[in-house]
Parts: C-alpha cells; structure tokens; sequence
C-alpha cells in the first residue's frame, strides 16, 4: 500500500497528511512511497516543514537529533495506525516530535493510569430516558451549548476541561447564557478524592476525574468564568477562588447506563456530556470517523461528547460510520478543527464506558 503526500488547496504547507494513497473529504494525496523504509526517504524535509507549521523550536542540536528520531518513528507509527483505523486520517500532527509516554503524561490526565476504570458503586445514576424519536443527528454546537475549543497545555488538566465543558453546556440549558468557565479554578483549587478509586484525587497537572470536579464545585458553591479566573497551565499556583465572582455552579450530576441509546439520550436532553476514552489513536489523528480495529478500552483522557451523526464519510471501499463528536483540549490546531470523530455502536476505546451527566443551578434566578 502506498503512503501519500497531502496536497491541500486550503493549506499552503505540504506535509505527509496522510499515509495511505487515495482521496479524503475532497482532498487529494499523491503517492511518493512504497514501503516502510521508502517512507522516511523524506523524513528531514517533512521534519522540517513540521518546525515551521507547529513553531518548533530546540534548545540544542543533541535535542533536535533526537526529536528527529522520534518524528521518525511516528512517520512509521502513524502508518500503523492509518492500517487498522482506515476510515480517519492519520499522519503527521503537532505532536510528531513525542513519544507515546511524553504524549501521554503531558497531553492526558484522567486518572487511573492504563487499567479500565470503574464508576463509584454509589454515583447517582441518570434515569432512563425514552429513545424513541431521537434525531438521527444532533450537535450541541448547532444549539449554542458549546464554547469554542481550549488548550490545555503540556499539564494534564484534560479532566478540567471535560468538567467545565459540560457544566457550560448545562449552565446554558438553565440560563440561556454561554459562558466560559475556569479550568484554571479546578486545577488550583480541586483536590476531591474518588473513594473507592485508589489514586484518584484531582491533582491538577498530574490528573483527575470529571466526577470528583463536579462534587468540587458543588461543595464549594461554584466556579467562575475564564475571564475572571484565567487559564495558566501549571499548577503551581494558589487557589485564587472567590465566591462572589461565581459564574455557574451544580445541581446534580450523575452517571449514564452504559448503552449507547441511553447516551444519545441524555445527551440530546442534558446536553454536552463528559466522557472518558483511550487516546492511543489520537497522538497521530487527522480527521474522518475513526473505528480503530485495535484500541485499547482502559481510559487514559477527558473530554467532552457533544454531539452524533448517522454517517461519517469513509472511503468508498468502506461503510459509512455513525460517529460520536468528541470536543477535545488541545486547541483548534489538532484533528477536526479540535474535534474528534470517533465510531458509535462498538463502544470503541471505551468511549461509552464512563460518561456523566451534569446540571445547573439558575444562579440568575436566585440573586
């Protein structure tokens, strides 16, 4: 199977986009390589106009040596991944210079580290909801429930982030305001354990659980927005949490039956959902509906279903998918203009295994 170079109308840069030849969502790929090795032929000129797009700088030739040798090898591990996820597009992203366990400490942080993680035995769980007469589409970004994509950084705050979203998705159903909410608070000032989870207490950079940032900020009577309390990306700071200033705090919240209707569900009623998954695909993803024949169900990140499709585009030689929209963390500049479109039905890389359901408190009706 031949590998490709992307040759984008949008895109002044030329990059390896994708590593199988063929043609994706209208754009064409010309094919360079044949083979594993032929595929690296290419490797510093594809390096070096990786530097330029990402703004990647080195602090030594011995570092830049070595980043290049990584970068190689994600050449060769994206086209790994492009074999047994071929309905998305897989290739060189921003993070092409890490390796699977720098990628995974600096861009992750749900806790629980690679095992699969369980739901407290006691978490409220969301009552079952009818599932007759869903719309075969839905996205809460069409309905103003959605605040546009963040960046966590290089801390592992992804939890924060899934936390926030979904509660900004909640505060507008009770509100009919959207407003952006401070991932920055939870990093500094949630330390809620899950106590029947060992090593599970929110820890800023070092990881955390939606769940635990939902009791967080119901015991602590709120959260405020991003603009009072703005995001820094470290957790060294003091907790800075002053509760005159809060923007949106919670009602309830409570975990969804593990079914994929019941989430569809709760998601159309409750809105933006947060949801734990496995990235392992995500280090290298591009963009299509990506149904990984291999992936790993333990959950490693956090972040934010917003909303389903009946049909994800998909090369002509497969099905089309039906497809969860996965809001992620890492800014507008990876994958789907931020987004992640992950196959819906088959419970893939433990999309549909740890999903929670959150609501508001009107403040606006009680001041």
């Amino acid at each position: 199977m031949a590998s490709a170079v992307a040759t984008s109308t949008s895109d002044d840069d030329i990059l390896i986009r994708q590593v199988v030849a063929g043609e994706v969502s209208g754009e064409t790929y010309t094919a360079v390589e044949n083979s594993n090795d032929d595929l690296l032929l290419n490797a510093d000129h594809h390096f070096s106009l990786f530097k330029s797009k990402f703004n990647k700088r080195y602090s030594s030739q011995e570092e830049h040596d070595r980043r290049f040798s990584i970068f190689r090898a994600n050449l060769r591990r994206a086209k790994r991944h492009q074999a047994i996820d071929p309905t998305a597009v897989h290739g060189v992203t921003k993070f092409s210079d890490l390796t699977p366990k720098e990628f995974r400490e600096k861009y992750l942080g749900l806790k629980g580290g690679r095992r699969k993680l369980r739901l407290p035995s006691d978490a409220n769980k969301a009552p079952v909801l009818p599932t007759d007469g869903l719309p075969e589409d839905f996205d809460w970004r069409e309905h103003g429930a959605v605040t546009e994509v963040k960046n966590q950084g290089q801390c592992g705050s992804c939890w924060s982030f899934s936390a926030t979203g979904a509660l900004e998705g909640a505060n507008y159903l009770a509100t009919g305001k959207l407003v952006s909410l401070s991932e920055q608070q939870l990093v500094d000032c949630d330390h809620e354990c899950d106590p029947e989870e060992r090593n599970s207490c929110d820890a800023g950079c070092n990881g955390g659980l939606m769940n635990n940032a939902f009791e967080y900020v119901l015991k602590a009577g709120g959260i405020q927005r991003e603009e009072d309390y703005p995001y820094t990306g470290t957790d060294r700071g003091t907790c800075k949490f002053d509760n005159s200033k809060v923007a949106a705090t919670v009602a309830n919240f409570s975990v969804v039956p593990l079914n994929e209707d019941q989430i569809a569900a709760n998601l159309v009623k409750n809105g933006p959902l947060a949801v734990g998954i496995h990235a392992g695909a995500m280090q290298t993803y591009i963009g299509g509906v990506s149904c990984p024949l291999i992936c790993l169900r333990s959950l490693d990140h956090g972040v934010l279903l917003v909303g389903y499709g009946s049909a994800g585009y998909a090369p002509i030689r497969f099905k089309e998918k039906p497809y969860w929209i996965i809001k992620n963390s890492w800014g507008a500049n990876w994958g789907d203009h931020g987004y992640y479109k992950i196959c819906r039905g088959h419970n893939v890389c433990g999309v549909d295994s740890m999903v929670s359901t959150v609501a508001a408190v009107n403040i606006q009706s009680t001041q």
